[in-house]
């Protein structure tokens, strides 16, 4: 098999954890209707019902960074394929909400630990030439699970125990991916953190050949030197690295006061309050999972070649526009055809420039040996924010109206965008290494000179 199709298959069997994440968060949008009839549920139980996969995965998020160091980033992916298969069944049969509850918690925990996990094994082992563009690919999978569970959420509703087949359908990528893990290597820069130098060298050596191989040993040797191979949480806040996590972890919380995870869960709740029937709501809401889809492209595309920071700001930009003429739709009560229209775009501008970019981020600001555990914070506290929004968005948008609900949003997307402006340094075109070499304030080695020495 040559370097690029090997690549190619490793990175393709570890986005398969994308496709669990996307699916698993947005099936419930189609079932809430059924599920808030047949369990009798108020608005805020609904959101409960809702935001518990959200609760799950904060705490697999949060637990994952210690798991993955100590037993690698393949073996606990494995597990996180099991509990997500376990968590679809049990979700199905569920018989009582509190078992239903307890499902969707389990399937958090999978979710959780999938998102810190996936896209990091991915930065870890990618090219830093196409590492954007193949963390971005990560994104197009969630995309994909979401757009998936719409289309199966369409075609199921108003079928007898509707819900339960919805919910049903989550095993089959869980099996897919849980066998094409025993296929993939470890992550080569744990493997060196493990003290395990030849067969991480042996591993980048098959995906980017040995002279890139001797580079990136000796930029991951020399950014691990005099550091201890592993890491407690305090070492998160360290002077060394404290500007890392600061950003990353705003970043991390901010991404889920956007809103967009809010139109995910409750599309056709927004839609129907818009003025649509419940199967045009549902309808409409493909659409989103649509846009979603063939905008992520654009990411994809472009990411290597503008960079991210450019794509942050635009994308920013461009929500919180949208953000405030969707908020206008409502205050002016011009709900409808409109709101559609502003849905939509609003849903564009975060597959171009925001989704993909995030999870492309997190997984490669931090610093090799602070990493993983990192990783799994950022994620742990977009994750809360994400469980808060799923939790009383329901309830918001009975109480204030629409119109408040997106002016917040949009509010907070122009937070991100100042932030994203001052704090964030562009991380196109480098190595992982070159990159905590900024923190640190160390002048570039290595690939950086290589590079340079390759300019006329």
């Amino acid at each position: 098999m040559s370097q690029k199709s090997y690549l190619t298959f490793i990175c393709a069997v570890a986005m398969v954890g994308g496709l669990m994440f996307g699916f698993d968060i947005a099936i419930i949008s189609g079932a809430n209707a059924s599920l808030q009839s047949y369990f009798h549920l108020d608005e805020l139980e609904l959101g409960w019902g809702t935001g518990s996969l959200v609760l799950g995965a904060m705490f697999g998020a949060l637990g994952s960074g210690a798991l993955a160091d100590r037993y690698g980033r393949k073996r606990v992916l494995s597990s996180v394929a099991l509990l997500f298969a376990l968590s679809c069944l049990g979700s199905a049969l569920a018989h009582t909400f509190v078992a239903f509850v307890v499902s969707r918690i389990v399937g958090g925990l999978s979710v959780g630990a999938a998102s810190v996990l996936a896209p990091m094994y991915v930065a870890e082992i990618a090219p830093k030439k196409i590492r954007g563009m193949l963390v971005s690919i990560y994104q197009l999978t969630i995309v994909i699970g979401i757009l998936v569970s719409y289309l199966i959420n369409y075609g199921l509703y108003g079928i007898d125990n509707d819900w339960r087949w919805m919910f049903a359908t989550g095993v089959a990528p869980s099996v897919l991916f849980f066998l094409g893990l025993f296929a993939i290597p470890e992550s080569p820069r744990w493997l060196y953190l493990k003290g395990q130098v030849e067969r991480s060298r042996t591993i980048i050596g098959r995906i980017a050949g040995p002279a890139e191989a001797e580079l990136e040993i000796a930029e991951i040797a020399r950014t691990l030197e005099g550091q201890k191979s592993t890491s407690q949480l305090r070492d998160l806040f360290a002077p060394s690295v404290r500007n890392a996590s600061f950003v990353g972890f705003l970043v991390a919380g901010l991404v889920q006061l956007n809103g967009m995870n809010a139109v995910v869960n409750y599309a056709p709740k927004i839609f129907q309050g818009a003025g649509f029937e419940i199967q045009n709501a549902l309808l409409n809401t493909s659409f989103i999972g649509l846009i979603n889809f063939i905008f992520t492209f654009v990411a994809i595309v472009v990411i290597d070649k503008v960079g991210r920071k450019t794509l942050y700001l635009t994308g920013s930009l461009g929500m919180s526009v949208s953000l405030l003429c969707l908020a206008a739709t409502y205050f002016l009560h011009l709900e409808g055809a409109l709101t559609m229209v502003f849905v939509l775009a609003f849903v564009a501008f975060f597959a171009a420039c925001i989704g993909p970019v995030f999870w492309t981020l997190v997984a490669e600001i931090f610093p090799n040996r602070i990493r993983a555990k990192a990783v799994a914070l950022a994620s742990a506290i977009q994750w809360s924010v994400y469980f808060l929004v799923a939790l009383l968005f329901p309830r918001f948008l009975e109480v204030a109206g629409g119109g408040a609900a997106f002016l917040f949003f949009a509010g907070m997307t122009t937070v991100q965008f100042l932030l994203v402006r001052h704090y964030l340094p562009e991380t196109r075109g480098k190595s992982l290494e070159e990159i905590e070499m900024h923190w640190h304030g160390t002048p570039a080695t290595g690939h950086e000179h290589q590079e340079r020495a390759r300019r006329p």
